[in-house]
């Protein structure tokens, strides 16, 4: 019975670990990406990388729960609305979309790749504080312009 228990416990740990959709972006956007993921801090709202899987260079990750990063996301369509929230921070501009199950998604706008942010509803309490930990490394690799 003891192994068995001790089984399951090693399962648990790696059961945990936050998933992303690796975006498929264009060769000039995925180099952007990559060279983000190089630029991108460790720690973000005070939380460690924990990069979630599949490992790949396009996406990141901060604890647990996770605060996820995406690059190279398609153009959200309600970036077209007039009346969408938008919010600029430390010099990133951000469109703002709340999510059914509380969490918040930000998305990069005015940027020659579309940087997507999510931050779950357990760590929404912190504010806009992991976009101000982002913004160093996005206005570093990701250039002001229009994503193609």
């Amino acid at each position: 019975m003891l192994a068995l228990l001790i089984t399951v416990a090693g399962c648990s740990s790696a059961d945990d670990a936050a998933r992303a959709a690796v975006p498929g972006p264009g060769t000039k956007v995925t180099e952007l990406c990559r060279k983000l993921d190089k630029a991108l801090p460790s720690k973000v709202d005070g939380q460690d990388r924990r990069d979630p899987t599949p490992a790949s260079a396009l996406t990141a990750g901060w604890g647990n729960p996770a605060i996820i990063l995406r690059c190279g996301v398609p153009r959200p369509a309600e970036m077209s609305d007039p009346e969408a929230d938008g919010v600029g921070v430390n010099g990133v501009g951000w469109l703002l979309q709340k999510q059914k199950d509380g969490s918040f998604r930000f998305t990069s706008t005015l940027r020659k790749g579309y940087v997507e942010v999510t931050i779950p509803a357990k760590r929404t309490g912190d504010g806009m504080a992991p976009l101000v930990d982002l913004a160093p490394a996005i206005k570093k690799a990701v250039p002001v312009g229009i994503a193609d």
